[in-house]
């Protein structure tokens, strides 16, 4: 089975890029500079921003589902991602390097099963989750903070 993995689209965060840190803070985010590579694992371009890369550190709620596992988390984004990961077969650097939780979920955002992997064995967790009939997709995060990190679907 083939894997697609997707980031966030770019365009929810594009306006966060222009406010200031009152309007930022009153959307439950805040503007960070880049101190450290890796850390700020950017959930659209899927990549690891760059020491002194600019980045908005925000709120988003990656299960919108109507169901007790509706949740949203921190997530940092990029000033320079322009284009939303979407890739089959290719696994990003960000996702491969980091301890995750693998959380699958049926098309009414229901868990339907649930593991932790290390990264670099991302894609055999993940067919197997989704080898379930009832799992629809699979949202990955980094294990240790529990944020979102990215969709997984049958390509």
């Amino acid at each position: 089975m083939e894997l697609r993995i997707l980031g966030l689209a770019p365009r929810p965060f594009a306006a966060l890029f222009t406010l200031g840190p009152a309007e930022l803070a009153a959307r439950r985010a805040l503007r960070v500079v880049a101190d450290a590579s890796p850390g700020y694992p950017c959930r659209v371009s899927l990549a690891d921003a760059e020491i002194g890369e600019e980045l908005v550190l925000a709120n988003y709620e990656h299960q919108p589902a109507d169901s007790p596992f509706r949740a949203s988390h921190a997530v940092y984004v990029r000033r320079a991602a322009r284009e939303q990961y979407d890739r089959v077969g290719e696994v990003p650097a960000q996702l491969r390097s980091r301890l995750l939780s693998l959380r699958a979920f049926d098309g009414r955002g229901m868990l339907v099963g649930a593991d932790v992997v290390e990264g670099a064995a991302l894609e055999r967790l993940a067919r197997t989750l989704l080898a379930d009939p009832r799992a629809a997709y699979v949202h990955a995060h980094f294990a240790r903070p529990g944020c979102y990190a990215a969709r997984i679907e049958r390509a």
